[in-house]
């Protein structure tokens, strides 16, 4: 779907105000109202809360996956690529607060993009890891294995056990899993 650049400009304010505060009790009436914009607006968006919020977050994931491939393509080596990589994902969910993260857990629709986005992103590093260790600059691993667990762990960062568990938000525990992997794959 083509977006006005008032629609653009509306997501970016809806991101932006998500991952301060959260979603989960933002109504249509709240959000037009701290947007300045009427309900038939934001509807306009979506027909329905859910789907705005489903929106949203995609919109978010969107932007972030982009930036985050931007910066991998500018990296050379491997170890550089998985380290961009990961490192990418943290800076990109860096600004998103505790609440923004519960919501997505709480909230289906969310959690949803969430999920897949995960799924996507472990099936990246495992691809960088495969390059890795074809070309010599990761030492021999099953690389299944190795997508196995970096996949495991984001799930678990994804699903908010990493930040319960050692109190790490999901940037800093992107960032942990970056140094873990590169020190663990360094011939």
């Amino acid at each position: 779907m083509q977006r006005t650049v008032r629609q653009s400009e509306l997501f970016d304010q809806l991101v932006t105000l998500f991952l301060a505060e959260g979603f989960r009790d933002l109504t249509i009436d709240a959000l037009a109202a701290r947007l300045r914009c009427s309900k038939t607006t934001l509807y306009a968006l979506a027909g329905t809360r859910d789907e705005l919020v489903r929106a949203v977050v995609v919109h978010f994931f969107r932007g972030a996956t982009e930036r985050v491939e931007a910066g991998l393509a500018a990296a050379g080596e491997p170890r550089d690529r998985i380290v961009a990589y990961l490192l990418g994902v943290a800076a990109q969910l860096e600004p998103a607060s505790a609440a923004f993260f519960d919501d997505v857990a709480a909230a289906p629709v969310a959690r949803e993009v969430y999920e897949q986005n995960t799924r996507a992103a472990a099936r990246r590093v495992g691809q960088i890891v495969t390059e890795g260790v074809s070309s010599g600059a990761f030492r021999a691993v099953n690389v299944a294995f190795v997508a196995d667990v970096l996949s495991a762990t984001m799930v678990r960062i994804q699903q908010r056990e990493v930040a319960a568990a050692t109190g790490l938000g999901d940037a800093d525990a992107y960032t942990e899993l970056a140094a873990l992997v590169v020190r663990g794959l360094t011939p």
